[in-house]
Formats: structure tokens, C-alpha cells, sequence
């Protein structure tokens, strides 16, 4: 697909599932949809430029959004206390617990995204925790998704390599330190570092501005955390992976210290479909720019290939893989 219109951003409200999300859409709306789910704490304007662009170019009508708690989407009032420390303990025991809501809650977000905007059924890409959601949206709402693509993420198994050791220090600390400009920026920014890709790092100032962008557009910590807890509410979704019908693509990162490889592997060995494994050499817990070519013409493959495919869910034999890069 080769998009010869000049790119064009539309941004507008959309009441979804009962709550008001803020979306953003660019390129040819004849095109093909690919709907983006973003990770946690992430404003839909986290996807790079460079990114968007190519999709763009390729013909994809990109549809991208913030979820519900975080950018512009509509903030979660919710009495409902929730312990982080022990949370995490509940979830690596393998025990469920109450949060104000949990990953289904923002699949069925994403589900109503689709519906309003007539749409299906999608090309669908997550990343991160936006990949966990993705998941559940292709088990649970199949006649909405044409194809999946899901970039470091995993199925939030228990059993699950656990984040680098200095991540979770960071993680644990939460937002120590202050929520005035400059200390919320220091904070992401030393975050950022520990899970860029250490062979294409970003430079700071351009990261820096970014973050810089994102706490002056929506700064919402409190719906951080509440996304924190629904992932980790959620329990292991391996059974809604293996419910999946859609041809599935999964990207990861060899170098990400945050999901490990083995979080990605997880998603493929769960699935049933036909499927499709990427690993990225070189690639951690971001999208660097050298890398989005090969990422973006990997993705335009995909849904072409499904695009092509009767929608009736099949193995993966026979099909070609991808070659890691």
C-alpha cells in the first residue's frame, strides 16, 4: 500500500463504553484502519512521529487514542484503595483482587472504540500493556479484529521473567520525588534511560522534550497507578491468547529489560493462529528510529497477508516467518 494523499490529522471525542476518549486519526480515511493501543501511563501522542508517519505512507488510515485515565480520555473516579506492594505479591501468587478496574475493562474500551467509529473489523496493534489489552480484545471481541499486532508485551503471566532488578527499584518508588515539572520530567527521563534501546538510544533532548510535551498536555499519575492495578488485577491472560482467531504478528525486543524476550515468546507459544514471531536485535522497551522501516514494512506485511486470508482462524504452518532482525 503507497498513500499519495498529504498526511491529515483529525483529532475529536468519542463516548466509548461510557466514558469520553480523545482520539487522533491521520492519513486517508478510505484506507485501511490499524487501530493503536498505547502502554501504561502513555498519551497516544508517546507513538513516534517517524512511526505514524510510515503507516501513513504505506496507506493505513491510523487511528491512535488515549486510554481511559491518562492524555485527554476522561479520568476514573474511583474510592477504591488499593495497595501497590501487595498487589504485586497477589499477582506473582497467582491471587486475584478488586481494583477500580482491570484489563477487560479497557479491552471493552478499545471494543467500543471500534464500533463507534465503524471500523470493523480493524488491523490492531498494542504495545506494552496496550499489547495485554489487544489480546483480550481479539478473544473476546473476534468479528472486530482482521489482524493483531502485539510489541513487547506478554500475557501477564505470574510465571514470567520478572523486570531487571534496578527496573523494579524504579517501579517501586512510584512517584517519589513530586509531581511539579521539573522533578516529574527528571523522574521519566531516568526512567526512559533504563529501558531505552542501549545500541539505538535516543538522544536526551529529544526525549526530554517529549516528556516535557506529554506532563504540559495531560499529567496524570493517579491514572498511572490505577492502569498499574488493572494490569496487575488481571491475572494470567494466556487463555484469552489461546482463544485468539485473528492472524497474529508479535514484535519484541532482544534487549528489553523491562518485558523480557521470554514475555513476547509467551504470547506465541499460547497462540492457536496463524502466527508470526519477530525478534528485534538491538531493540529494548522503545521504538527506535533506526528500526521503524523494518517495523513498519513488517506490520504493512502482516495485515496484508491477512487481509488476504478468508478470516477463519488457521495454524502457522506453512507460512513464512519473519526473519529476526
Amino acid at each position: 500500500m503507497v498513500n499519495t494523499h498529504a498526511r491529515q490529522i483529525r483529532r475529536y471525542p468519542v463516548e466509548a463504553n461510557g466514558l469520553r476518549l480523545w482520539v487522533q486519526e491521520e492519513g486517508d480515511p478510505k484506507g485501511a484502519a490499524l487501530l493503536l493501543v498505547m502502554g501504561l501511563g502513555c498519551q497516544l501522542t508517546f507513538w513516534p512521529d517517524r512511526f505514524i508517519n510510515e503507516l501513513v505512507q504505506q496507506g493505513f488510515r491510523v487511528i491512535r487514542f488515549d486510554n481511559r485515565d491518562v492524555g485527554l480520555s476522561e479520568r476514573v473516579r474511583s474510592s477504591r484503595r488499593v495497595d501497590t506492594k501487595l498487589a504485586f505479591l497477589q499477582h506473582r501468587m497467582g491471587l486475584r483482587f478488586k481494583s477500580s478496574y482491570d484489563l477487560f475493562d479497557m479491552a471493552a474500551d478499545t471494543a467500543h472504540l471500534i464500533d463507534r467509529l465503524d471500523v470493523r473489523p480493524v488491523h490492531l496493534l498494542g504495545a506494552s500493556m496496550g499489547g495485554m489489552i489487544a489480546q483480550i480484545v481479539a478473544s473476546r471481541y473476534p468479528n472486530r479484529v482482521q489482524s493483531l499486532t502485539v510489541m513487547m508485551s506478554g500475557t501477564n503471566s505470574p510465571r514470567l521473567p520478572l523486570p531487571d532488578y534496578s527496573l523494579l527499584l524504579k517501579l517501586g518508588r512510584g512517584n517519589a520525588g513530586g509531581h511539579e515539572e521539573e522533578q516529574a520530567v527528571a523522574r521519566l527521563l531516568n526512567f526512559w534511560q533504563a529501558i531505552q534501546s542501549p545500541v539505538y538510544p535516543t538522544p536526551l533532548e529529544e526525549v526530554e522534550e517529549r516528556i516535557r510535551h506529554n506532563y504540559r498536555r495531560a499529567y496524570s499519575p493517579g491514572g498511572t497507578l490505577r492502569q498499574t492495578h488493572a494490569i496487575l488485577a488481571s491475572g494470567n491472560l494466556k487463555k484469552e491468547t489461546r482463544r485468539i482467531l485473528a492472524p497474529t504478528l508479535v514484535i519484541h525486543g532482544a534487549e528489553d529489560p523491562l518485558l523480557k524476550p521470554a514475555c513476547g515468546r509467551a504470547i506465541y507459544d499460547a497462540l492457536t493462529c496463524q502466527k508470526q514471531w519477530m525478534l528485534v536485535k538491538g531493540m529494548a522497551h522503545d521504538m527506535p528510529e533506526p528500526l521503524l522501516p523494518e517495523l513498519t514494512e513488517a506490520i504493512e506485511r502482516h495485515c496484508s497477508q491477512a487481509h488476504s486470508l478468508s478470516g477463519l482462524a488457521t495454524t502457522d504452518a506453512g507460512v513464512r516467518p519473519l526473519l529476526s532482525l
